[in-house]
């Protein structure tokens, strides 16, 4: 018998967080989508709120400070900060890199710890404007020269590069090997001597929080600034990044459509149209079903693969069918609802035209829907089905 239920703590949990974004969060949406900023007073005293209640980097072990949540719980939660917007949940909640669980000692002190207490921002720079979804194939590259690491190279659309207090770098460390442990992690601090952040590249959505390009020329950083192992720095990177993308791309795409689906049905039931709701008309009603069902589909499909990634499973096919599914979901519910609203939904009196600009990007970062095609296609002809749970 499998056992669909969900725990009570998990129940109230999901509540709070609820709650919390309909009361504290969404009221600071219009300003920070408007100036591009979210307004400093008012966001000190919303994340001490949420750290007061335990909702800040929820996905750390409580052993350094975090929430401590199971990857099934971490997707309940980010389904609900999915109803708001991604610079509001990273100031607000944390942005944590799961592979900050790498630091030594000393580098717990002085990275980890402070930046789960949100004390520190981190950001990630991996992509260049040569290597997006192959990230293998980056030029940025370290050189040791005695007790230093010398570290060249350039990075784009890094989010939180233009305020980030220190910056976890892929680089290359043996052009030869790449991939197979010639890649390696660097935590490199701002104000370090060659490390520039160039621009802020301005975007079409995901306003509120920079997404600069980074200019490494000749950074001279400690020997022992290596994330983990010199040369392990992609296998750590693939081993982190299954539960990212599940619950910041798969979950937060539930959490968005579900919020314009609402708005859907409400809209559908209030608005009269020929002397009667538009909810009655077919077409509509077309819209709202086949968007549930979609909605119902991903959600099965991401709560599935994090009950695996908790019982230690191989699940790199089926966090890329999450992958692609969500976000194009995502964009089809909201182009709905913008249309259900008509006129109305095409204005920026209403939190549509921001969803639709940011649920465009998802089906792009964190490698794009026809990378992630590929990977499913290649794992099922190698596989079958049974690689995606298929099988009995």
């Amino acid at each position: 018998m499998i056992d669909f239920s969900i725990p009570e703590e998990t129940r109230m949990l999901v509540d709070t967080v609820r709650r919390f974004v309909e009361a504290e969060v969404r009221p600071l949406e219009a300003e920070t989508e408007e100036t591009g900023r979210i307004p400093a007073d008012r966001l000190a005293v919303v994340k001490r709120k949420a750290q007061d209640l335990g909702l800040f980097a929820l996905n750390m072990p409580e052993e350094v400070g975090g929430g401590g949540l199971s990857c099934v719980d971490h997707c309940f939660v980010e389904e609900e900060l999915g109803k708001t917007s991604d610079a509001l949940i990273r100031r607000i909640f944390g942005q944590v890199y799961p592979m900050l669980l790498e630091c030594r000692e000393d580098q717990r002190e002085k990275y980890l710890l402070p930046t789960v207490r949100g004390e520190k921002i981190c950001a990630m720079a991996i992509t260049e404007p040569g290597a997006g979804s192959d990230a293998a194939s980056i030029s940025t590259h370290a050189e040791l020269d005695g007790d230093e690491w010398v570290l060249n190279g350039n990075k784009h659309f890094i989010s939180d590069g233009d305020i980030a207090d220190y910056v976890i770098v892929m680089a290359l460390t043996d052009k030869e090997r790449r991939a197979r442990g010639g890649i390696t992690l660097f935590l490199v601090d701002k104000g370090t001597p060659g490390f520039k952040v160039a621009r802020v590249q301005p975007m079409m959505g995901h306003h509120g929080y920079g997404h600069a390009e980074l200019v490494f020329d000749n950074v001279r950083i400690p020997r022992d600034a290596v994330l983990g192992e010199v040369g392990n720095g992609f296998k750590l990177i693939m081993n982190t990044v299954a539960e990212i993308r599940l619950a910041h791309i798969g979950a937060r795409a539930v959490g968005m459509a579900s919020r314009a689906l609402e708005m859907m049905r409400t809209y559908a039931a209030d608005r009269h149209q020929f002397g009667k709701p538009i909810g009655d008309f077919q077409m509509v009603q077309k819209m709202i079903a086949d968007s549930a069902a979609e909605i119902f589909g991903v959600k099965m499909m991401v709560l599935n693969t994090a009950w695996e990634i908790d019982q230690r499973r191989d699940v790199r096919t089926k966090v890329s069918a999450v992958k692609f599914a969500a976000s194009e979901m995502q964009g089809r519910v909201v182009d709905r609802a913008i249309q259900v609203f008509g006129g109305m939904g095409f204005t920026r009196e209403l939190p549509l035209e921001r969803m639709y600009r940011d649920a465009r990007v998802t089906r792009i970062y964190d490698g794009t829907s026809e990378i992630h095609r590929m990977l499913v296609a290649r794992g099922v002809i190698k596989n079958g089905f049974d690689i995606l749970g298929l099988g009995v």
